[in-house]
């Protein structure tokens, strides 16, 4: 069978067909980010989120005001100040001005395809289904976390009042001074020796040093 001329032309098509890079992958349009967002529910998740971020608020103004005697001038300027803080959130995390911050994150994060096959998912009866039991299953799921951490914990207190119960140790000392060596018999004897002895001495002195009357 005659060897084929277009043959090494075939060959090179296939080595370069094989070599060459994979084609770009294409950037998802906003009309198929704003569907995904749709069938996934977006807006509602982050309205969901502002309430827990004013509690979270609250409770730092508590903290910071806590043990602390307030004017009712005082306490005015705080409730200003935490209404200015939540209309500043509200605003923050408004639909309006957190959309073009989803496009941008899923634009720059998913491709054409993976928005096309979360959209295809997420609008299925088993992504909807999903989106209905996520807060359920993640209630139940902290739940299930705090039951696991409590005999943990529990134990780490435990410890802690162990710890706490045991007597402080001693403060450091300087170094003691040289103490002086109690009073031996033998050592008394000297002592006393020596006093007699120096007794003795100084009456001596004193009879040779007595001027003697001249008659």
């Amino acid at each position: 069978m005659p060897y084929p001329r277009f043959a090494p032309v075939l060959l090179l098509m296939s080595l370069m067909a094989a070599i060459a890079p994979p084609a770009l992958a294409r950037e998802p349009t906003d009309e198929e980010i704003e569907r995904l967002l749709t069938a996934s529910r977006a807006q509602s998740m982050l309205a969901g989120i502002q309430p827990q971020v004013e509690a979270m608020q609250r409770e730092q103004f508590a903290q910071l005001t806590q043990g602390k005697t307030l004017s009712p001038e005082q306490q005015a300027e705080i409730q200003q100040i935490q209404l200015k803080t939540s209309n500043i959130v509200r605003q923050a995390l408004a639909w309006e001005s957190m959309r073009p911050v989803y496009l941008d994150v899923y634009r720059k994060t998913f491709d054409d395809d993976d928005v096309k096959a979360m959209t295809r998912f997420y609008e299925s009866r088993a992504g909807q289904h999903l989106l209905d039991r996520t807060p359920v299953m993640m209630q139940t799921l902290m739940v299930a976390i705090q039951q696991k951490m409590i005999p943990q914990l529990e134990a780490l207190q435990a410890e802690v009042k162990t710890v706490s119960a045991e007597p402080l140790p001693a403060p450091p000392v300087s170094p003691p001074e040289a103490r002086k060596k109690p009073a031996t018999s033998s050592t008394r004897k000297k002592s006393t020796s020596s006093k007699k002895s120096s007794s003795s001495k100084s009456g001596t002195a004193t009879k040779t040093t007595t001027p003697q009357k001249e008659p």
